[in-house]
């Protein structure tokens, strides 16, 4: 059995946090506020630290289920925070307070899209939107996906590409196509 120093345990560790560190915080950052997201790596890191022996080859599935399961845990403190708030201002409601800011937002063009997709992810079943997010915005391959969803990674790619179906389906049933221009050449229309 080989012993490993702190000094190799602490490059070891180095080298994960350079590894996983930004895709870990873009991936927390998609998924909540800034603030948040950082308390979250944090943890995250802590954790791979502490089972350090344990992190796979290929670390950015395994670190990405971490931070998932921290970032499940602060969420689940923060409704418990909600509700109580909620509790004690059904007692004792704030007197009330004027909006002093109104939002005037403009959308421009490729705001509009990623609105109507995430907004078509909200019509997804929640493992549906996931593995997509995992897919598009963690560039996760699909052994990758397997690791994070602790499925085979022929089922992870199938389970993508199911997915990928439900969301054009999502799009197309919402009246706002995905950009895409269907062109009708050939067709009866396209010769008018």
């Amino acid at each position: 059995m080989r012993v490993v120093t702190d000094t190799e345990r602490e490059k070891r560790m180095r080298d994960l946090v350079v590894l996983v560190g930004d895709p870990v915080r873009r991936y927390l950052r998609r998924r909540t506020d800034a603030a948040t997201a950082d308390d979250v790596i944090g943890d995250t890191l802590l954790v791979c630290w502490r089972r350090l022996d344990e992190v796979p080859d290929d670390a950015l599935p395994w670190a990405i289920v971490v931070a998932r399961q921290c970032l499940s845990n602060v969420q689940r403190a923060q409704r418990r925070r909600t509700r109580l708030i909620g509790r004690i201002i059904a007692l004792d409601p704030p007197p009330a307070t004027a909006d002093e800011n109104p939002a005037a937002s403009t959308v421009d063009a490729g705001t509009a899209v990623a609105a109507r997709v995430t907004a078509a992810l909200t019509h997804l079943r929640r493992n549906d939107a996931e593995i997509l997010r995992l897919w598009a915005w963690d560039e996760l391959t699909s052994p990758q996906l397997a690791v994070v969803l602790g499925i085979s990674a022929n089922a992870a790619a199938i389970r993508l590409h199911r997915a990928k179906a439900r969301l054009k389906q999502e799009l197309l049933k919402s009246g706002h196509p995905t950009g895409h221009i269907t062109h009708n050449e050939g067709s009866d229309d396209a010769r008018r």
